[in-house]
């Protein structure tokens, strides 16, 4: 999930708006290189959301199914999971290399990239996008909203059984750390499907508006809502991929232990190992002249 999330950073942010908004004139603003770019950010976007689901397949199975848990939950299995959705939405988006036409040609070198009309009118490539936007994000919203109710319920009905077996009075009392880690689990899923459903929500209800009232932005009209609106659609979908694994690290207690522990300790530790590197560097005489040093 990291690394993806890494690259959608890179490829969308970094290689798509500071590069070329920055270098006009170089390579990277080939018809070609840029439609590479968009395969390469919508395939890096779609894995990103789709590991984030597998992730909540994973717990469900891990919280829910008993059964299926010691079967499912391996490094085996997660090396499969991630190798199938990967290839997977790599081959999906391949068409969209075809989908893209030069918007100048200068001395029958192909400059800059935009969709084909052809992509809003024919058919196939309706579908296609349809099916993007049903991949990506409509399922996801689907499947992370049902498997995070019913893992939460499962994990209610859990802790009303505990409570039942260990007594109203004594499970009130006691600080009890089973409790404990289902209410910290509750707050995970809560953080995640919440997270993902506000910064996809403005992306989900653009393509939506637009298709249903068959309205398009000028793309030359900064003023037009429509593109504001696709925009800033991006960039809550830009922070979306920056804040699964942020939540996911920082709910982990022992990764909060070494966060801490190496900003704490490693300053303090290489001053102690400075210290003494300038100690053993000084020449015999200097601890006769201070004692205190040795």
């Amino acid at each position: 999930m990291t690394t993806v999330d890494l690259l959608v950073i890179v490829s969308n942010v970094i290689i798509y708006y500071m590069l070329y908004y920055y270098f006009p004139f170089s390579f990277l603003h080939f018809t070609s290189v840029r439609s590479i770019n968009e395969v390469i950010n919508y395939t890096a976007v779609d894995c990103s959301v789709w590991f984030t689901v597998a992730f909540t397949v994973d717990r469900f199975v891990l919280i829910c199914c008993q059964r299926l848990r010691a079967k499912y939950c391996r490094e085996q299995t997660a090396a499969v999971v991630i190798a199938t959705v990967s290839i997977m939405f790599c081959v999906k988006n391949i068409p969209l290399y075809y989908a893209f036409e030069p918007i100048y040609i200068i001395n029958n070198v192909e400059w800059g990239a935009h969709f084909k009309p052809d992509y809003f009118i024919l058919p196939g490539w309706i579908s296609f996008d349809w099916l993007d936007t049903i991949l990506n994000p409509l399922l996801p919203y689907f499947l992370i909203l049902l498997l995070n109710a019913l893992t939460v319920r499962h994990i209610v009905m859990a802790n009303r059984m505990r409570r039942a077996l260990q007594g109203q009075r004594n499970a009130q009392k006691s600080d009890d750390p089973e409790m404990q880690s289902r209410r910290k689990s509750i707050i995970l899923l809560f953080a995640i499907s919440g997270t993902f459903i506000v910064l996809w929500m403005p992306y989900a209800v653009f393509f939506l508006v637009s298709r249903i009232t068959d309205r398009f932005y000028e793309p030359d009209d900064y003023t037009d809502p429509l593109l504001i609106a696709e925009y800033t659609g991006d960039m809550f979908q830009l922070l979306s991929s920056c804040t699964n694994t942020c939540v996911y690290a920082l709910a982990q207690t022992k990764f909060r232990e070494n966060l801490k522990n190496a900003i704490i300790d490693c300053p303090l530790q290489q001053y102690q190992k400075l210290n003494v590197d300038l100690i053993e560097e000084q020449p015999p005489e200097i601890f006769e002249l201070f004692p205190d040093l040795s």
